[in-house]
């Protein structure tokens, strides 16, 4: 982990990084007083325990980087706990000279960035104590707290991979869709009317244009105020994660609803060209680029989780907090991610099936009822197969063949493919010549 912000990615990729660091949670007490610390550590070592049992004697020895046994007391540090500074040699190196002086835990205090503490093949199974890494400034402000004389220990605490995160990630999906579509349906229905009703009220709209355009400007003045107002503020404080994930997900889920609404596919030809080359898109991004990167990570992942360095991030994802990850979050929040292209790419395939209701007036909304279902579906199987393989999976290579198939095959029970395929270019051929539309 070259952070300590570890996210979960779903882009849907609920990503868990391919290598083997985890946080744990330094618990320093001094008998009256207790307090805990994010610490990283690399389960190729020695193993923490995932409970909080008994406590050991922190030693400070951050004057040294502990590559040699140079101004060091085997006796002071027997049986305890090391705190030493990194730098200067490997942390094997580090751990094997603590295993030699009798410690039973080695602690390295960074001032940088924490990674994960890694070492040769070889070396792994010659050090049988744990080793971990932990920011320098939380243990100056330990010291602070509880002196010098300090009880620690290092544990693990077990986290479910099945999380309520998963659920709310889902409901945003699901409510996203499910509005862009029935609003795309309801200004196709709207526009029809407008068409239809035009003549009868040209002169009434001649003599109210001046009132409505006032009203219609104020209430434009106050929705834009308010909009402007989230994004100011969601830019001010958007490395929040406490709160400021709430403000990313209201302004994705608008900026879904409008690309739904704005853009629209004319039949369900271009439906299944736009979606299929859209599956190949996810498929290479997520699974091949990887073998062409120099870290082994995909270049969607790198898109949706930022620069290592860097705490800045592209806002193309929606976020929910991982929470029963309490213990972990002391190394920074944990997220679930959604990128929008997984609510988008199908939602227009739905906004499609209810623009079609409303062209063949279908009362019950066979084919935006059918299509949501689908969607539903295809998510679910996606977080399935996530959670039995462990590994992040690109959400489209499950939600456009479920949406594709489910709504070919209404519309072929319903016999209305010809239709249904042509869209707005369809044509009615008989006494009067007009278009579905």
């Amino acid at each position: 982990c070259v952070e300590l912000k570890r996210i979960t990615c779903l882009r849907i990729t609920f990503l868990a990084r391919q290598i083997n660091c985890q946080e744990a949670i330094l618990h320093i007490s001094n008998g009256s007083t207790n307090k805990e610390y994010c610490i990283v550590h690399n389960h190729s070592w020695t193993p923490l325990s995932q409970t909080l049992d008994a406590a050991v004697s922190l030693v400070n020895m951050t004057f040294t980087v502990l590559c040699n046994t140079s101004g060091v007391s085997p006796e002071a540090v027997k049986g305890k706990a090391l705190v030493v500074m990194r730098g200067d040699c490997d942390f094997s190196q580090k751990a094997l000279i603590a295993q030699n002086l009798g410690a039973t835990t080695l602690l390295i205090a960074s001032n940088t960035l924490l990674i994960t503490p890694s070492a040769n093949d070889s070396e792994y199974a010659k050090i049988q104590i744990p080793v971990a890494l932990m920011r320098y400034r939380d243990y100056l402000e330990a010291q602070q707290v509880f002196g010098e004389v300090m009880q620690g220990k290092l544990y693990a605490p077990p986290h479910s991979k099945i999380d309520a995160s998963i659920a709310v990630m889902l409901l945003i999906a699901m409510v996203t869709v499910i509005l862009g579509g029935f609003w795309s349906g309801a200004g196709e229905r709207q526009a029809s009317t407008a068409e239809s009703l035009y003549s009868s009220f040209i002169y009434v709209s001649f003599s109210s244009f001046s009132i409505r355009n006032y009203n219609f400007s104020v209430r434009s003045l106050i929705l834009a105020s308010v909009c402007i107002s989230i994004a100011v503020v969601w830019a001010v404080y958007r490395n929040e994660d406490r709160w400021i994930w709430i403000l990313q997900d209201l302004l994705g889920i608008a900026f879904c609803l409008n690309f739904m609404k704005t853009i629209s596919l004319s039949n369900f030809k271009i439906c299944v060209i736009l979606l299929s080359l859209l599956i190949v898109y996810d498929v290479f991004f997520v699974f091949i680029t990887p073998y062409f990167t120099k870290n082994g990570v995909s270049i969607m992942v790198q898109v949706a989780l930022g620069p290592d360095a860097s705490g800045e991030k592209l806002p193309v994802v929606m976020r929910v907090p991982r929470f029963s990850a309490w213990a972990q979050n002391l190394c920074g929040m944990q997220f679930s991610i959604l990128g929008y292209g997984d609510i988008i790419v199908p939602g227009l395939l739905v906004a499609y099936c209810s623009r079609f209701d409303v062209w063949i007036n279908s009362s019950k909304k066979i084919y935006f009822v059918c299509c949501c279902i689908a969607y539903l579906l295809g998510m679910i199987v996606t977080f399935v197969v996530m959670l039995l393989s462990g590994m992040g999976q690109p959400a489209l290579l499950y939600l456009v063949p479920f949406t594709l198939i489910t709504s070919a095959v209404v519309a072929a029970c319903r016999g209305e493919m010809k239709q249904f395929w042509a869209g707005t270019t369809y044509e009615v051929r008989g006494p009067v010549r007009e278009s579905l539309k």
